[in-house]
């Protein structure tokens, strides 16, 4: 099985602005508060966004890093992210689908929220070594992801999460469990 092409999110992008409610949806609200809520420090030099889509919560941590680098697989998703965030020039945003590609830097945060599963088991483990390589030492990475099972998924939230966890680079800062999702911090 392979993982989720970038042309299903293009279609879905294109037939429906917000195809998850992430506008409006108490459920994503009350999540993105969390999640923000979650990290361990108040600023970051470098940020990451792996599945930005329209940008609701890129526009949430923006305030949070000095520079944050928002990456999707969809132009569609990404040009209204650009629209939302046109106020937060420190924010970038590149199409980009990974583990086929990946940014060239160093970030002292990664947030990977509701896209994990997305990937086949062999791309998960790629982008995995990709992510904490690019992840500086004292850096975190925040895992965000629905538990319960959806038809496009190739691995569950908790497949993508304990793939992490057991990554001899990364430890637990913060580990949260609710009926419906996921969340954890790992630090390098």
């Amino acid at each position: 099985m392979q993982s989720v092409s970038p042309l299903y999110f293009e279609s879905l992008y294109q037939r429906q602005p917000d195809p998850w409610n992430y506008e409006t949806s108490p459920y994503e609200l009350q999540k993105y508060a969390e999640t923000v809520a979650a990290l361990p420090r108040s600023s970051y030099q470098s940020g990451l966004e792996i599945g930005g889509s329209i940008g609701v919560l890129t526009e949430k941590l923006a305030p949070h890093c000095q520079t944050l680098l928002s990456l999707d697989v969809s132009p569609t998703a990404q040009s209204r992210a650009k629209q939302r965030c046109l106020h937060l020039p420190h924010v970038q945003f590149e199409i980009m689908r990974i583990p086929d590609q990946f940014p060239d830097q160093k970030f002292d945060l990664i947030l990977m929220s509701e896209v994990g599963y997305y990937f086949c088991e062999m791309d998960l483990l790629k982008a995995k070594q990709q992510i904490v390589n690019a992840l500086m030492p004292g850096g975190h990475l925040l895992l965000l992801h629905w538990l319960e099972q959806a038809q496009d998924f190739r691995l569950s939230g908790e497949q993508v999460h304990e793939c992490f966890r057991v990554e001899a680079d990364l430890t637990s800062r913060v580990s949260l469990r609710h009926s419906q999702y996921c969340l954890d911090v790992l630090e390098k």
